[in-house]
């Protein structure tokens, strides 16, 4: 295995963490904002990576893929977190809250990416290119998780919206999220659709890092 891809597995790996824990508290404060206490009362209101951490789906799988893909000379990730628990009846306007609810974590993902991309301006302008190059990179990842949840796809977030949009009843959305595991596997088999979010994704960051000066390919 090479070393740099080695590193390189293991800062995506805490930096999955990190991201997946923002992710999933923005979804916690912005049900308590929209009037459920549900996240409040099972203590998902917090920062702390431990309250959103599903140990298979947020470490143990996303650390052996890592691992393993950088073994094999590319570095790949798939992973979970735990999801934050709601009750929509308490939302004072339910369809309205429960899309803010949905699209606060890859929201959360979005301002992420430009918090780093500022990071990764000021390492630039220190003269830290190692440390520019790390936050370049972990951008992108983060972009990359933004628009990923929100393909609409049940469970992500993504599908949470697209339900609302359609006026989708709860009956029919919980029936078409027992066969998620299936979307996934088509999203596995499909390249295109990796393929559109990962072109996406590299639009976007480049968009993004342009008035900071980088003309990033696209």
């Amino acid at each position: 295995m090479e070393n740099n891809l080695f590193i390189d597995a293991i800062i995506l790996f805490l930096g999955f963490i990190v991201f997946t824990a923002l992710h999933e508290y923005a979804h916690a404060w912005m049900a308590v904002r929209c009037g459920d206490d549900t996240p409040r009362e099972q203590g998902r209101l917090t920062l702390d990576p431990l309250a959103h951490v599903e140990w298979i789906g947020t470490v143990i799988l996303p650390l052996v893929l890592l691992l393993t893909s950088a073994a094999s000379g590319h570095v790949w990730l798939m992973g979970w977190g735990r999801p934050v628990q709601v009750n929509l009846d308490n939302f004072r306007y339910r369809r309205r809250d429960d899309i803010l609810v949905s699209a606060a974590g890859p929201a959360m993902n979005f301002v992420i990416a430009v918090v780093l991309l500022l990071a990764a301006k000021a390492a630039q302008l220190g003269g830290y290119h190692d440390g520019m190059e790390v936050a370049l990179h972990l951008a992108r990842f983060s972009l990359l998780l933004c628009f990923f949840n929100l393909l609409p796809i049940p469970p992500l977030d993504g599908g949470h919206i697209m339900r609302n949009m359609i006026g989708m009843s709860d009956e029919a959305y919980a029936a078409m999220s027992r066969y998620s595991f299936l979307f996934f596997l088509i999203i596995m088999r499909v390249p295109q659709i990796g393929q559109f979010v990962d072109a996406y994704t590299t639009c976007v960051l480049a968009v993004l890092a342009w008035p900071l000066g980088w003309n990033l390919p696209t």
